[in-house]
C-alpha cells in the first residue's frame, strides 16, 4: 500500500457543468484528509503529507473497524452546528481530544481498495465502491451524499 497518494482536487472552469455525466456535492468547511487503512491501522494524513492521526482519534478508530482489509479513503473532517451546517471555527477550537467524537470525516473518494490504485477509474465507479463500505452509517466517518442538481441552476444567485 503506498505511504501516500495525492487527492484528487477540482479543475476551476468558468461556469459549473451540465449534463447527467456530472455529479454535485455538499461543499464542507473543514480539513481535506486521506485516511489510510491497513490491518490493524489508520493513519490520517493532511494533502500538505502531515500526519495528524493523534488529533483525530475518533475518526482513526473507526476506520479501523471498516470492513476493508486496505483503503485510503479521502474526505472533509467537520464539525456541525446545530443546524447540520459544517463550521470551521468550531472544528479549529476543538483543542481536546476528548471532544473529537464531534468531529465527522465525510469521505467522498475511494483512492485505494484492497491492493488497488483506483485514481484512474471514473469517480462513478470510485463511488459504487465506497457507497457499500460507508451506507447507512453515522459513526465518525460517513458517506458524503451526492446532491441533485443542475451546475447552472445552483450557480445561480438566490434573491
Amino acid at each position: 500500500m503506498p505511504a501516500r497518494l495525492d487527492p484528487c482536487v477540482a479543475m476551476l472552469v468558468d461556469r459549473p457543468p451540465k449534463g447527467p455525466e456530472w455529479t454535485f456535492e455538499v461543499e464542507w468547511d473543514g480539513y481535506r484528509l486521506a485516511v489510510h487503512i491497513e490491518p490493524g491501522r489508520a493513519r490520517i494524513i493532511t494533502r500538505g503529507g502531515y500526519d495528524w492521526t493523534e488529533r483525530f482519534p475518533t475518526i482513526a478508530d473507526d476506520a479501523r473497524r471498516l470492513a476493508v482489509k486496505t483503503a485510503i479513503l479521502d474526505g472533509e473532517a467537520v464539525v456541525l452546528d446545530e443546524k447540520g451546517r459544517s463550521d470551521f471555527g468550531m472544528l479549529q477550537r476543538l483543542p481536546s481530544p476528548y471532544e473529537a467524537g464531534a468531529i465527522i470525516l465525510f469521505a467522498f473518494d475511494l483512492l485505494y481498495f484492497d491492493g488497488r490504485d483506483l485514481r484512474r477509474v471514473p469517480l462513478i465507479g470510485r463511488r459504487r465502491q465506497l457507497e457499500p463500505i460507508l451506507a447507512g452509517r453515522e459513526r465518525a466517518i460517513r458517506l458524503c451524499e451526492e446532491v441533485e442538481a443542475d451546475g447552472e441552476e445552483s450557480a445561480a444567485p438566490r434573491a
